[in-house]
């Protein structure tokens, strides 16, 4: 199908539209898949399941030393230097088996800690054992996710994945339908090598043009450059998610676990369309941002982006608060109309967030750590304590009025830390 004109001849409209139809897909069989779910497993272990899913983005980042956004960088950068990109993954072959070992070792052996953690129970230790068996599947993915975003393949990245979605989902529904709650967390699990699967099916041969896999040495000559985005990557997936998970087991002492659920179905509902701008983060923002180091053109490109994705997610946060009560009715079988009311304060601090996201990629794309450390500390700091502070008196309406007022915040802190980045390199 061809792209309108005015589409095809703007790389990041065309990149959004075609990353669009892939969204839209997911969407729908996510609507279908979360239906599924809160029909079958109860608001408590539907907030379980939120837990373990930051879990998992936890140990894409440990596993992986953090790595991604420095592939992205190094290789949007390098793609034409196979010398450099051969360093490049010798030093990331040895973050991965760091990480990989480090992360196994504690979670099989710390595997009842970690379930009453994020289970409340002992009981789900044998899932968290599964999981550790998994974890370089886990950090392989993210690395081949990094790769191919440095390389802007957005076509091939789109087919990866919907194609892993889709068989991921389909054994979710399987796994559901036979061990319900205890499916769902173990479709959860493996989805890391069904994505590595699907990605080596589809870019073999084109990593194999980058990389030679038999010239990959154990030294570690990009150490110093990629444990800067270690560091950043810490700061923000690594303590974003612990911090997700104290809120939301705060929550449900507070409140209890229907209250933990729904907010959990909300964040998840975010999720879903903030992959949208992940993606376009990662294969456009970051890698073009990277290339630029005059204020004038920065300043040019970032009005570009703004004017083609600020409207258009606008739109998109208005058709969904105007359709919330049908949203929620085809999403969820069991009664979350409780979420209604979040959907307004969710939806405006997510449209803060975006802008601030995109301007905070200059932090990646400059090495700017400590720009972002601080921002992302503070940020999420600001989301736990406001949460906490508000929530005896709003109710659950607290959580995500947090998280608005974190992000307006947030968005000043970078616009003055980048605007005064450039004002030192005059």
């Amino acid at each position: 199908m061809k792209l309108p004109k005015f589409i095809s001849q703007n790389l990041l409209l065309k990149m959004t539209s075609l990353n669009a139809v892939v969204i839209i897909i997911r969407l729908i069989i996510g609507f279908f898949l979360q239906r599924e779910i809160s029909g079958i497993v109860s608001k408590t272990q539907y907030a379980q399941i939120g837990n373990f899913r930051n879990l998992i983005a936890q140990l894409s980042s440990f596993t992986s030393f953090g790595v991604f956004n420095g592939i992205v960088k190094y290789v949007s950068e390098h793609k034409n230097n196979n010398k450099e990109l051969q360093k490049l993954f010798s030093t990331t072959t040895v973050f991965i088996l760091i990480g990989s070992i480090t992360a196994f070792l504690i979670l099989f052996f710390g595997a009842d800690f970690f379930s009453e953690k994020y289970f409340g129970s002992s009981t789900y230790a044998y899932l968290i054992k599964i999981t550790a068996v998994v974890v370089p599947f886990i950090s392989i993915q993210r690395v081949f996710n990094g790769f191919v975003s440095g390389l802007s393949l957005y076509k091939k990245f789109s087919k990866i994945e919907l194609f892993a979605y889709l068989i991921s989902s389909g054994l979710m529904i399987i796994f559901l339908y036979q061990k319900q709650f205890e499916g769902v967390i173990f479709a959860i699990a493996i989805t890391p090598i069904i994505q590595v699967i699907v990605m080596l099916f589809v870019m073999v041969q084109i990593f194999k043009e980058y990389v030679k896999v038999k010239e990959i040495e154990l030294k570690i000559p990009y150490a110093k450059p990629l444990l800067a985005f270690t560091l950043m990557s810490f700061a923000s997936t690594i303590i974003l998610n612990e911090v997700e998970v104290w809120v939301r087991n705060s929550v449900e002492k507070k409140l209890g676990g229907d209250e933990a659920g729904i907010w959990t179905g909300l964040l998840l509902l975010s999720k879903n369309y903030m992959v949208f701008i992940n993606a376009i983060l990662t294969l456009y923002v970051l890698p073009r941002f990277a290339q630029i180091s005059d204020r004038i053109e920065f300043t040019k490109e970032l009005g570009k982006i703004y004017k083609t994705i600020l409207p258009l997610f606008a739109c998109g946060m208005l058709l969904i608060y105007v359709f919330r009560f049908f949203i929620i009715d085809i999403q969820f079988k069991d009664d979350y109309s409780a979420m209604a009311p979040l959907f307004k304060w969710q939806l405006l601090g997510d449209f803060v967030r975006l802008a601030s996201l995109i301007l905070a990629s200059q932090f990646l794309a400059k090495k700017m750590v400590y720009a972002f450390v601080f921002s992302e500390l503070l940020s999420h700091l600001l989301f736990f304590g406001l949460s906490i502070l508000l929530v005896d008196s709003l109710g659950l309406k607290a959580i995500p009025i947090a998280h608005l007022l974190r992000y307006v915040v947030y968005f000043a802190v970078v616009l003055f830390l980048v605007l005064r980045h450039f004002n030192r390199d005059k």
